[in-house]
């Protein structure tokens, strides 16, 4: 693993477990889907539309990785140099 994988999964990591309220992707259920009364198709769609948002909260977490870490780049040594 790179240097620079290494350093976006710490990241990551660290971003998760500051979480307070880490979803995980709930597992469509398959008693949801065997039957297709007006119930289960609203309970099934909510399940959906929660795993949407849960996957939308997760690709903000990977974004704010990625930015931290290409700001950690662009603070390097160089960026001190008095010139």
């Amino acid at each position: 693993m790179s240097d620079r994988r290494k350093r976006l999964h710490e990241i990551l990591l660290t971003l998760i477990n500051n979480e307070n309220n880490f979803e995980l992707i709930e597992e469509d259920s398959s008693d949801l889907t065997s039957n297709y009364s007006d119930k289960d198709t609203a309970n099934l769609s909510r399940i959906i539309e929660k795993n949407r948002n849960i996957i939308r909260r997760y690709q903000a977490l990977v974004k704010t990785a990625v930015t931290l870490d290409a700001l950690m780049d662009s603070e390097n040594e160089e960026n001190y140099k008095i010139k």
